[in-house]
């Protein structure tokens, strides 16, 4: 199969850079059914033959603000483990608070149950959180270490991981009993294995 010699626009394009801020708005204004050529175009007060100069297709589209959106939020998880080398239990769990409810993922997450490209691409970006997670983890306890019981690291980090992702699923759907009990539960739990001192409750950095 030839390869196209269709030119795209550089990824280090400030009208790129654009369009993608305009895609995220997009996406938690309206959903990502909102995102069109045309309708992108009239966002970003450009051309759609502009707009498709950088983004052949729609899926290449999305899978650029994945890609993008993911890069931010792995420096933020790699700035927060560094921060708290001393408990990244504790840092990996109010990541993943944070990532669970950030609106934004929501809407991908929505979009890969009708995108195969971009379901793809999430399942990347969620392989390269976990190895950060789990080298973080590995660093602190050792590769061996069971701080949960029987349970491995990688089996730590994807409960870790999971279950506020599953909270925010049943809360979506206006379900939340037993949740507040299970994350104090939890929470005791982590600081158990790694005492620390008094905190604020996992915070939420953004909506987005």
């Amino acid at each position: 199969m030839a390869t196209s010699s269709r030119r795209v626009g550089a990824e280090t394009s400030k009208t790129r850079d654009t369009l993608l801020d305009c895609v995220e708005k997009m996406m938690l204004d309206e959903g990502y059914a909102s995102v069109t050529y045309r309708a992108l175009a009239a966002k970003a007060g450009v051309t759609p033959s502009l707009v498709q100069y950088y983004f052949p297709s729609l899926d290449d589209i999305f899978v650029a603000a994945i890609r993008r959106y993911s890069e931010r939020n792995l420096d933020y998880l790699n700035k927060a483990l560094e921060k708290r080398s001393d408990d990244p239990l504790r840092a990996v769990w109010e990541y993943s608070w944070d990532e669970a409810t950030g609106a934004l993922m929501t809407e991908f997450m929505a979009l890969g149950n009708h995108r195969k490209s971009i379901r793809a691409e999430i399942a990347a970006v969620t392989e390269s959180v976990r190895k950060v997670q789990l080298d973080a983890l590995t660093t602190k306890f050792g590769a061996d270490a069971r701080p949960f019981g029987d349970l491995s690291l990688p089996a730590v980090q994807l409960l870790i991981s999971s279950l506020p992702k599953f909270l925010n699923l049943e809360k979506g759907v206006g379900v939340d009993m037993a949740h507040a009990e299970l994350t104090e539960a939890f929470e005791r739990l982590l600081d158990s294995v790694e005492p620390a001192p008094k905190r604020k409750p996992a915070g939420r950095r953004r909506t987005r």
